[in-house]
């Protein structure tokens, strides 16, 4: 369970002065002082010493208001610094998948290729954050940053070049995804140095999720308003410009620390599968991390069916976005809520509960509901993520800090490619059976699975563990730097 990391109230008292001690003296600068212990200096009846460099008290003065909750974190200057990239090259990221699909389709005509470029966006999360995680612990996590954004606007750049074939075009994609992951991983690892490892991370995490649904619902309305006024290469130059600002943003409004692991005289490579071997190795952080994953497997699948769900049923096109974004409102709303309304402890009492059952509104998929009653249900399905708030406090708790940037980017890796697998096999299995009947399975299925997990969970909470496996999981911390 999460621990309550906040310092308790000094409740220390200072003793009394015993009679018998002599009354203070004033030591003059440069003397000796009278005996073996140095004496306080003498203050007048009624007034109270401070440290030095310390103003005094004010007596009967109003204490300031603490922020709390989300203003909480946009109170920490570094944290709106991060957010403020992520803003940037998010959206970017947005923009240039949709004008990059259209200038692939330009100059192809194939609609396979198109769509293949929206695939390329998921594939590489595995081999990047597998084969790179080690990155984001061998380094300093600014630096780290930093040269992603670099990176990635350099790739964005060559796609510019007219000369640029289709299989570069797609090629760059590739490594755009694949350096994606390790800023990610590193970008939450980061956080914990910057708002702690407590609550505030925990919110700033929340208010980065909230920043990518929402982008989804207004990046993809944005880049067509700009493929109106500007070619798929012009609308691509704005991502060039939103990765230099983020990384412009991340240079100048965050401290420099240092890596959080050295150089351990191996390969990179090796240091990052040594790493995912001791994370999957541990048995609470790889039951922590299928929790992460095996729900998200699941609930892609009415957004992968959308399209042919819609015609199903008989609906107008324009209603097949109101099925796309109902699930992400859902969400955004659930999170709000449950970051600024409920207490940490609280949001660690409904992790496994609201996981539980998270997806079961997709069984209403089975009387093959109309419009009104299907948007209902995913909103619903996608409130059921905000368990997510309280596992990453428990994510984090369960992670040595040694390891925590390999961690956090093959979580993010895993994440993005079970999203990708469960929209696949979405569309697999609806080629045999009625899409409704696909949906409704995908809640049943993934709602035992995610049982199973909760089960898993509870099994490996702290203090469950068996004597045993809890000194062979502090071993492996040992062993591990």
């Amino acid at each position: 369970m999460p621990n309550d990391r906040s310092a308790p109230a000094d409740t220390s008292r200072t003793p009394t002065a015993p009679d018998d001690v002599a009354p203070a003296v004033p030591v003059v600068p440069g003397a000796p002082a009278p005996d073996a212990v140095t004496r306080a200096p003498v203050h007048p009846p009624g007034v109270v010493a401070v440290p030095e460099g310390v103003a005094p008290a004010v007596p009967d003065a109003p204490a300031p208001a603490v922020p709390r909750g989300y203003r909480a974190v946009f109170a920490v200057a570094e944290f709106r610094a991060v957010f403020a990239a992520h803003l940037f090259s998010l959206l970017g990221v947005v923009v240039s998948e949709l004008a990059l699909t259209v200038l692939v389709y330009d100059l192809t005509g194939s609609p396979l290729l198109s769509a293949l470029t929206f695939a390329l966006g998921l594939l590489p999360y595995l081999i990047g954050g597998t084969l790179f995680a080690g990155v984001a612990d061998r380094y300093p996590a600014r630096r780290v940053l930093v040269v992603c954004d670099l990176l990635c606007a350099a790739c964005v750049a060559v796609m510019l070049v007219p000369a640029t074939p289709v299989a570069g075009l797609l090629a760059l994609r590739c490594l755009v995804a694949a350096i994606a992951p390790v800023f990610t991983g590193t970008r939450m690892a980061a956080l914990t140095d910057i708002l702690g490892e407590g609550d505030l991370y925990v919110l700033g995490r929340s208010l980065l999720r909230i920043v990518s649904q929402s982008a989804m619902l207004i990046g993809f309305g944005a880049g067509g308003v700009l493929l109106t006024v500007l070619s798929p290469r012009g609308a691509i130059t704005v991502t060039a410009v939103t990765f230099l600002a983020s990384a412009a943003l991340l240079r100048f409004g965050t401290r420099a620390r240092p890596a959080r692991s050295g150089d351990g005289g191996g390969t990179l490579l090796k240091e990052s599968l040594a790493g995912a071997r001791l994370i999957l190795g541990d048995r609470r952080v790889r039951a922590l991390m299928l929790l992460f994953w095996v729900p998200p497997m699941f609930v892609v699948a009415p957004e992968a069916l959308a399209a042919p769900y819609a015609d199903a049923i008989g609906v107008p096109s324009a209603a097949l976005g109101l099925l796309l974004c109902s699930m992400a409102v859902g969400h955004i709303g659930a999170e709000l809520f449950v970051g600024s309304a409920l207490s940490p402890r609280n949001r660690s009492r409904i992790v496994l509960p609201v996981a539980a059952v998270g997806l079961l509104p997709l069984v209403v998929y089975a009387v093959r509901p109309g419009l009104p009653l299907a948007v209902a249900a995913l909103a619903l399905a996608g409130a059921g993520a905000a368990y997510v708030i309280g596992l990453d406090q428990w994510f984090v708790d369960a992670v040595p800090e040694e390891l925590r940037g390999r961690a956090m980017t093959l979580l993010t890796a895993g994440l993005m490619t079970v999203q990708g697998l469960g929209m696949a096999l979405a569309g697999l299995a609806a080629e045999f059976f009625p899409v409704h009947q696909v949906v409704a399975g995908s809640g049943i299925l993934g709602t035992v699975c995610t049982l199973l997990l909760v089960a898993e969970v509870r099994a490996t909470a702290p203090g469950r563990m068996s004597d045993t496996e809890g000194r062979d999981r502090a071993d492996r911390h040992v062993t591990s730097g």
